[in-house]
């Protein structure tokens, strides 16, 4: 090959033994990031992820300042463990934040990412003997990865992958439904207590290995592509393990093959994944449509709709609309009722049929909807905004639209949501 000729994919697995730590320490953290990240974009949390880890990296810096001005001993200011003890440090912090400190969780992130960030930057003004991985915390650039590094990192991917394969179900239920999770009697504390601690050890071992950029990607953009292709927040975490674990590898494999710095490259391998998932969620839509609308798609059981007892029958969500396979053809029923905010008062929703052939009629069926003010729905303080995107299925109630949550209606009203009351949903 001359000198001046491009590198090609071959040259980069020919040197496969030179460069096989890092490209699959990039795939594991972006696996293990993609799927915790899952639950923070859910929650609406996505910059918690960014302030650990420039919490982590300022734990780094201070290893290494210790070492070199304070005389600490290598093997007990080790960059892993000041990593390590700073991430729990901050995480702690904002898991206590709202009700401890009596502030909004946004702001502590905002103030833990800050003093993170100046910190690193500091302190790296004191050891000019470490500037460059001091660059390498803060933007990513690790070309290199210890075996060492990579055992460590495998062991941590291992054990946590197994903590939430065996608590998916309830750390999907916590991080959709907070409320409906405590009334089902789940250890909502200790399910929220076991994903920051997850999420400040991911977090703080990925900043140590390849930087703070790499690793706030991760747990956004693989989550944002995986939520797009996933039919609920359980597969979704599946699909960002996947995706993570692609934008990882192949985005050290475009570094090499562009020269580019590995964790620039890392981020936007993760956005071309996003922009792919997007285009295929596109195409899924369409086709759906295609299918339901044009094509003659009858609701049924094992549809993919869910399924509503809506009076002596059953309804399917379609787009926001609850429709019914009758003799004539499909029928868009409604929930009708008042959509006011009054606290705890009683409102009988009478159901009415809006029909596909363009005539309507009233059932005789009627639900008691309570409408309450946050605290049986969602609040901005919980991190959770109900609107397009948000991950919980749009329902169209009288005059509005509501978002299905545990079985019941929830109306996002300002800083909270509304409680509409229950349908029946036929698992």
């Amino acid at each position: 090959m001359p000198p001046d000729a491009p590198p090609t994919l071959h040259d980069f697995f020919a040197a496969w033994e030179l460069f096989a730590d890092p490209a699959l320490a990039g795939a594991l953290a972006g696996a293990l990031l993609g799927a915790l990240g899952v639950y923070v974009v859910v929650r609406r949390m996505v910059f918690l992820s960014a302030a650990l880890a420039q919490a982590a990296g300022l734990g780094v810096a201070g290893a290494w300042f210790a070492q070199i001005h304070l005389g600490v001993p290598a093997g007990l200011a080790t960059p892993t463990l000041g990593a390590g003890l700073a991430s729990a440090l901050a995480a702690t912090l904002m898991a206590g934040g709202e009700a401890g400190l009596k502030g909004r969780r946004d702001g502590w992130l905002g103030g833990v990412y800050l003093i993170g960030a100046a910190g690193t930057l500091a302190i790296g003004t004191r050891i000019v003997q470490e500037v460059q991985d001091i660059e390498t915390i803060l933007f990513g650039s690790a070309v290199a990865v210890s075996p060492d590094d990579l055992r460590a990192l495998a062991w941590t991917v291992g054990l946590l992958g197994l903590v939430h394969l065996v608590g998916l179900r309830g750390f999907v239920q916590v991080a959709v439904d907070e409320n409906g999770a405590r009334v089902r009697g789940l250890p909502v504390r200790l399910l929220g207590l076991l994903l920051m601690g997850s999420l400040a050890l991911a977090v703080s071992f990925g900043t140590r290995i390849l930087g703070a950029l790499p690793v706030f990607a991760f747990t956004v953009l693989p989550p944002l592509a995986a939520l797009r292709l996933a039919p609920n927040v359980g597969y979704a975490v599946l699909w960002a393990t996947l995706i993570g674990a692609l934008a990882g590898f192949f985005g050290y494999v475009a570094a090499f093959l562009w020269k580019l710095p590995v964790g620039a490259a890392q981020t936007l391998t993760a956005a071309v994944l996003l922009a792919l998932a997007w285009l295929v969620g596109k195409g899924l839509e369409w086709q759906h449509n295609r299918s339901a609308h044009k094509d003659g798609h009858i609701h049924g059981p094992g549809c993919g709709h869910v399924a509503i007892r809506h009076g002596d029958h059953v309804d399917y969500l379609d787009d926001g609309q609850l429709q019914h396979q009758g003799g004539g053809g499909r029928e868009v029923h409604q929930l009708h009722g008042d959509a006011g905010h009054g606290h705890g008062h009683g409102h009988d929703h009478r159901h009415g049929h809006a029909h596909g052939h363009d005539h309507s009629h009233a059932d005789d069926h009627e639900h008691g909807h309570n409408h309450e003010h946050g605290h049986a729905g969602c609040t901005v303080a919980q991190g959770h905004v109900h609107g397009p995107g948000c991950g919980h299925p749009r329902i169209a109630h009288g005059g509005h639209h509501d978002y299905l949550v545990g079985g019941r209606l929830h109306h996002q009203h300002g800083d909270h949501c509304d409680d509409h009351g229950p349908v029946d949903v036929v698992d």
